[in-house]
């Protein structure tokens, strides 16, 4: 039998077990308070209690063992876990069936397991961020010990072929294509915003917004199709005219195109901050003889003001991420520039060609894609400390209830 069909025996006992301990734990306690015994809890918590504990500590189990196992590590043959854990079911179910009682507190217990199991949650998040980061660490150190660390952050050379590893210019282009992203994002993103939440009805408002969002629902190469097929051709026959020499494959497409895909993000969100600001806000700044857009300018905004940074900076992490986009419209070519006609590429995009070649695993090249992602994480790292910081600072000061 294979150790598939061990577990799905185990997950089909365990459903059913559980179901028991519920039926029993609430038909004990309903029988108790027929009798004129008072209850802590009510009839259906004394039932969770039992089939939750009649559960758990299988479960705890299995899960425990299971990842144990991931190390190479053999506590028990699976059919031996199999059947320890639902020995324990049953064990569970008789100990904690015999405990319902009108001295427990069912309910009291429920709730501290449900924190717990929310402060499990919290931790299993941090630590999935802490392995992701040392999984991209210590591969990264491997690099740093072929390549000097400065040199891979400062070099202005980037050939693998060559064993040249200067980062600069693919970080510089990363930043370059996000700066013009946003330029286009930010404000077509936050006018748009103040529209709907400020000036449009809400048959309007109903009507628009839905159609905005359908923007963010579109694969980002069906936006590389139209970055390479459209606005890139439109770029070069537009500045040709004025005899500027064009590359198609260049920074201002796929900078276009990507700000255009992130206008939903900071539309949306921006449009819920605003709408949260309280009426009376406004009704104040009327009535001291603020104009409507005085009001949105002096008060409105302000308050927001937290709300709209944040969803700037959650599509400035969305821009320094995007792969797509840029392979299909700027290229490969790492190119040190600030002329947005040329071809430059971005950190993401070389981690994926690196990472996807013919190379072994331990190459300079394939681990230079770890370096990457690591100063990348840590510059990422970096702008959300620094936007909390913000968001705290112009929260204190645009404080809605101090207004």
């Amino acid at each position: 039998m294979s150790n598939q069909t061990l577990f799905l025996i185990f997950f089909l006992v365990l459903i059913p077990m559980m179901y028991i301990g519920y039926i029993l734990g609430r038909k004990k306690s309903t029988k108790i308070r027929e009798n004129g015994i008072a209850m802590h809890s009510q009839a259906d918590q004394y039932g969770w209690f039992v089939a939750v504990y009649t559960g758990l500590p299988a479960i705890l189990l299995v899960s425990v063992v299971s990842f144990i196992s991931l190390f190479h590590i053999t506590l028990l043959p699976a059919p031996a876990l199999v059947g320890a854990s639902i020995a324990l079911m049953a064990l569970s179910l008789y100990l904690f069936q015999n405990m319902v009682k009108p001295e427990l507190r069912a309910r009291n217990v429920l709730e501290n397991s449900i924190k717990y199991l929310l402060i499990f949650a919290s931790f299993i998040s941090v630590l999935t961020t802490f392995g992701i980061l040392f999984s991209i660490l210590f591969e990264a150190l491997h690099f740093f010990q072929i390549e000097n660390f400065f040199h891979f952050i400062f070099g202005t050379q980037w050939f693998p072929e060559a064993d040249k590893f200067g980062a600069f210019p693919l970080f510089a282009g990363t930043f370059y294509i996000t700066i013009i992203a946003m330029a286009i994002a930010i404000p077509i993103g936050l006018l748009s915003a103040i529209y709907m939440s400020e000036y449009a009805s809400n048959k309007t408002r109903n009507l628009i917004k839905p159609l905005l969002e359908i923007l963010a629902g579109i694969p980002t190469v069906v936006y590389g199709f139209f970055a390479a097929i459209t606005i890139a051709p439109a770029i070069v026959a537009f500045f040709e005219q004025f005899g500027f020499e064009v590359s198609f494959q260049n920074a201002l497409a796929p900078g276009i195109v990507m700000g255009i895909m992130i206008i939903p993000i900071i539309s949306s969100l921006s449009d819920d901050v605003i709408s949260s600001v309280p009426q009376h806000v406004r009704h104040g700044s009327l009535a001291l003889g603020m104009n409507k857009a005085e009001t949105i300018k002096f008060v409105v905004l302000p308050s927001a003001l937290p709300g709209i940074i944040a969803a700037s900076l959650l599509g400035v992490s969305r821009a320094l991420g995007e792969t797509m986009i840029v392979v299909m419209a700027a290229g490969l070519q790492a190119n040190l520039t600030l002329n947005p006609l040329d071809t430059m590429t971005t950190v993401t995009v070389r981690i994926v060609d690196a990472m996807t070649g013919d190379q072994a695993f331990n190459s300079p090249e394939t681990l230079s894609a770890f370096a990457l992602g690591l100063v990348l994480f840590l510059v990422t790292l970096v702008i959300n400390i620094f936007s909390s910081y913000v968001i705290r600072k112009f929260h204190k000061k645009y404080k809605v209830s101090n207004l």
